[in-house]
């Protein structure tokens, strides 16, 4: 049978040692401000943060790489267009883009492995325009680690710190005062009012040149901006925007000046070329024509007279074709030439007056892969699989070459000797003429042949100076470099973000740490609901006064001890039977088992009962305290020490002298306490106070640390057990349900002694009768 006077729901508690995770954000709400408290906090930081933090701009530029074959060659058809598919290679173009030898180039023309930083008085940050410009004095690759130097503007000149701590002062107008000591010079800039620098700070770190050619190679992103796209993106994140704005228009004008100078170099060796085969053919042609003026006058000769117009007319097709075929025998001699002497995979002529399209179209391709060639030795290695391969496709293309020419110049000579017979008998049928117009005609037809070479190659000349000189852009620039107003980083709305939500979270996770490893008692909840030790009453937590002011007190403490008085005697006394023990102990010290039985006792006394307060601690008594006695009064240990004497003797006036609270002090502190308890003497105390009073508490030793309670428990009819708040382990309350699941204690019961309770709001306790 079960009955209830004050409700007390038990039902909230969780068996075992298992978490109970609503518990835990109900416990969570009381601690509110803890978390407004952490948001604060972290938003704070986040605005701190946001203040101070390295500002990072995004800034792009966008290009269109330019496809030879859809360009117009000027020189040869200026109002032609091919129209046909994009073949260029992206990602060759960005390999090449992003090549050291292109980055090398960059970061010399803009000194980019000089940083120029602000000092501020929190951060220092990266500026682009500093009042002045320093250039190194020392060998590049002299400097393998980054060398840091403070500078200041003074009124007289450059106040420098290096790494060293040695100090510098170098005037505005003599940049060498310290040429043999610091690594650089120092000027100022152009229309600098030093005034409007004083006071400011400024670091200068020069890096090594390797190293900062590769850190830039690695902070150049370039992409095409889709996968349809022939338009290609440079993107460079950097605290100083205008920085990264003048690199990428950088990078876009050397690699625009590179493919510049590729086209022009297949021009530049034509030009070459020909230019040498004019001063021979100047030479030769000044001989024949010398040689044909002593030939005219020797033999008094003026004009050729045709006399034969139809022998004549064919004479004349018979010598054009042979002077044709001629002419192309020539230029093969001297491409078979110049092949076989060519220097290991340099260009060859191109277009020279072959009338061989295949041969021209060999010469092209092999020109285009030596190009290629040249640029690959200059980032890679001489065993680099991909330079092996070029040149064994070289050496092939001009093996290739010479059997073209060989077959070539095999052809035209095969048909330049049918040529050469017909011619013959052409002539034959001019035997009658003079052997002097013969020789003259032989004269002419020598001319005739170096003019004509003369003239072709003069006009390739101008053709390759046309292209030379209008050798148009590799690339179209879509968008120089622009930098986005928004930085990318610190984002304001991610930052503030992750700070709420850490405020929330670091707070959930600090008392989840400590909910989870506290093993003390806080509330009901932490008693065990399987127990059957029942939890009888909740004493509150009291600022001031936590003791009865008399007997008549009405405070909410006396409330709260009259009802644990109440449930107590209707669980355990329900007869009424006079003399009842009490026994009020706990699992260890500093629980309030002293100061509860003390008030219990009073609580009785104020309802007309005859109450005995027993101070049964003989090891640390506290009761004398409460009656402002000396420690050493004679009380219970006297008693049990002298087997004669009256326990009455021991027995004095309680709380205002009524005369219905009495008290026995626990007397002088004894050597062998376990011994005088169990040697009957308490028994026979306990038995005829029983006979006087209607209430006997005793207050009793802690349990654990010692076994003095153990010893007297049989002469208890109740044992309320006291745990504290924040105090009490739940390991106590363990060892108190195994003691009475032994029967090691009567009629136990818990009390929750210490506990926060809002007295503007209901509490009450819950009592059962044990079966």
């Amino acid at each position: 049978m079960k009955e209830s006077v004050f409700e007390m729901d038990m039902n909230d508690t969780n068996s075992g040692g298992s978490f109970n995770f609503t518990k835990f954000i109900k416990q969570l709400i009381s601690y509110w401000p803890w978390f407004v408290g952490a948001i604060l906090l972290s938003l704070l930081l986040a605005n701190l943060y946001l203040r101070y933090a390295t500002i990072t701009y995004s800034s792009v530029a966008k290009i269109k790489i330019i496809d030879d074959s859809k360009e117009t060659d000027i020189a040869k058809d200026p109002l032609s267009l091919v129209w046909s598919d994009s073949n260029i290679n992206l990602d060759n173009e960005i390999a090449v883009m992003q090549s050291y030898r292109l980055m090398s180039q960059v970061v010399d023309s803009l000194n980019l492995h000089i940083a120029y930083y602000y000092v501020g008085n929190i951060k220092t940050s990266e500026i682009w325009n500093a009042p002045f410009t320093v250039k190194e004095t020392i060998n590049r690759d002299s400097i393998t680690r980054p060398h840091s130097f403070y500078v200041k503007l003074d009124v007289a000149g450059f106040n420098i710190v290096d790494d060293n701590k040695r100090n510098y002062e170098v005037p505005y107008f003599n940049q060498n005062y310290y040429q043999n000591e610091l690594p650089f010079e120092i000027s100022l800039l152009d229309e600098i009012k030093v005034g409007e620098y004083k006071n400011k700070e400024y670091l200068v770190i020069i890096n090594p040149f390797k190293q900062s050619v590769l850190k830039l190679a690695s902070s150049l992103v370039v992409q095409p901006l889709n996968k349809k796209s022939d338009i290609l993106g440079l993107w460079m994140n950097g605290e100083s925007f205008l920085k990264s704005e003048d690199v990428l228009n950088k990078v876009i004008e050397v690699f625009n000046n590179d493919g510049i100078k590729d086209r022009q170099q297949v021009s530049k060796r034509t030009l070459e070329f020909i230019d040498e085969r004019f001063n021979y053919l100047t030479q030769e042609l000044d001989s024949i024509e010398g040689g044909k003026q002593s030939f005219k006058t020797q033999n008094s000769l003026s004009y050729i007279e045709a006399d034969a117009d139809n022998s004549l007319i064919r004479k004349s097709e018979t010598e054009e074709e042979v002077n044709k075929l001629e002419t192309q025998v020539s230029l093969i001699k001297v491409l078979k030439k110049t092949v076989s002497n060519q220097e290991q995979y340099q260009v060859l002529p191109v277009n020279i007056g072959l009338e061989n399209v295949s041969l021209n179209a060999l010469v092209a391709n092999y020109n285009q892969m030596a190009l290629e060639r040249g640029k690959l030795t200059l980032s890679v290695g001489i065993s680099h699989p991909t330079l092996v391969s070029i040149s064994g496709q070289l050496d092939r293309a001009k093996t290739n070459i010479i059997k073209t020419i060989n077959v070539y110049e095999a052809q035209l000579r095969l048909s330049l000797r049918r040529l050469k017979e017909d011619k013959n008998k052409a002539n034959s049928i001019f035997s009658e003429l003079p052997e002097k117009e013969k020789r003259l005609r032989s004269i002419e037809r020598q001319q005739s042949i170096k003019e004509n070479l003369f003239l072709l190659l003069l006009q390739k000349r101008e053709e390759a100076a046309i292209n030379l000189a209008v050798t148009s852009p590799s690339i179209k620039i879509v968008d120089y470099g622009l930098t986005k107003t928004n930085p990318i980083s610190p984002n304001r709305t991610v930052v503030f973000g992750i700070a709420g939500l850490l405020g929330l979270v670091l707070p959930f996770v600090f008392f989840y740490v400590r909910f989870s490893m506290d093993n003390l008692i806080h509330d009901k909840s932490d008693f065990n609901d399987k127990s059957r030790i029942p939890l009888l009453a909740e004493i509150p937590h009291f600022k001031a006064e936590k003791r009865f002011a008399s007997f008549n007190d009405r405070s909410e403490l006396a409330e709260s001890f009259r009802i644990l008085a109440t449930n107590i005697s209707y669980t355990f006394l329900k007869s009424n039977n006079k003399g009842s023990v009490i026994f009020m102990t706990s699992g260890n010290t500093d629980e309030g088992k002293s100061l509860l039985a003390f008030n219990l006792s009073i609580a009785y006394a104020s309802v007309n009962k005859k109450v005995l307060l027993v101070d049964a601690d003989l090891r640390r008594p506290e009761q004398y305290n409460y009656f402002e006695k000396d420690i050493n009064t004679e009380g219970l240990s006297d008693f049990l020490s002298g087997s004669e004497s009256k326990w009455e003797n021991y027995v004095f006036s309680g709380l205002n002298n009524n005369i219905g609270h009495d008290v026995c002090l626990s007397g002088a502190i004894p050597l062998n306490a376990p011994q005088i308890l169990s040697n009957g003497a308490f028994e026979i105390f306990i038995n005829q106070a029983k006979e006087i009073y209607d209430i006997i508490i005793v207050d009793t030793a802690p349990i654990i640390p010692v076994t003095d309670t153990l010893l007297i428990a049989d002469c208890a009819d109740v044992t309320l057990f006291v745990t504290r708040v924040g105090v009490t382990t739940k390991e106590v309350l363990k060892e108190a349900d195994n003691l009475n699941r032994k029967g090691k204690l009567k009629n136990m019961a818990f009390v929750l002694n210490d506990i926060e309770i809002d007295f503007k709001k209901t509490y009450s306790y819950e009592y059962n009768e044990q079966a």
